[in-house]
């Protein structure tokens, strides 16, 4: 345990069972092994285990994949998809492992970690752009 007050060390959890939908952000790492759909921020290490099941747009420092991914991550340093992982979705990072039994199905680009922060910081930029547009024309419908 941290006892120097910085918060480091310490670990959120989504465990099994749990179903979680929304935006979290927190600046330590989190381990998922029950189901999130939305978007996921951390400034520390992601953990999916292997009854994890996110739907999500997914920033963060690092990442250990056992579960299953559907959405975009976007990673400052290392993705690791291990033996039971499942990512249907696009792989933003400086580093990638993909180990034997692993499924990805999408596109991966690897760059220094300002260029990852970037692409995501504009794909958020669009989607929030192409939300407002959506809800526009359906109001413009309504009346």
């Amino acid at each position: 345990m941290d006892k120097g007050g910085s918060g480091k060390g310490l670990l959120n959890i989504i465990g099994s069972g749990s179903v979680f939908e929304g935006t979290i952000n927190v600046p330590h790492s989190i381990r998922i092994d029950g189901t999130f759909r939305g978007k996921l921020q951390t400034a520390d290490s992601l953990t999916v285990g292997e009854a994890g099941l996110l739907e999500a747009e997914i920033k963060a420092q690092s990442s250990f994949i056992f579960g299953k991914i559907t959405g975009n991550l976007y990673i400052e340093d290392r993705i690791e998809l291990h033996s039971t992982a499942v990512v249907i979705g696009d792989l933003h990072a400086k580093e990638l492992v993909i180990n034997e039994g692993a499924v990805f199905h999408g596109h991966c680009s690897m760059q220094k970690a300002k260029e990852v922060i970037a692409v995501a910081d504009r794909k958020s930029e669009h989607l929030a752009d192409r939300k407002a547009e959506i809800l526009a024309d359906r109001k413009a419908e309504l009346i």
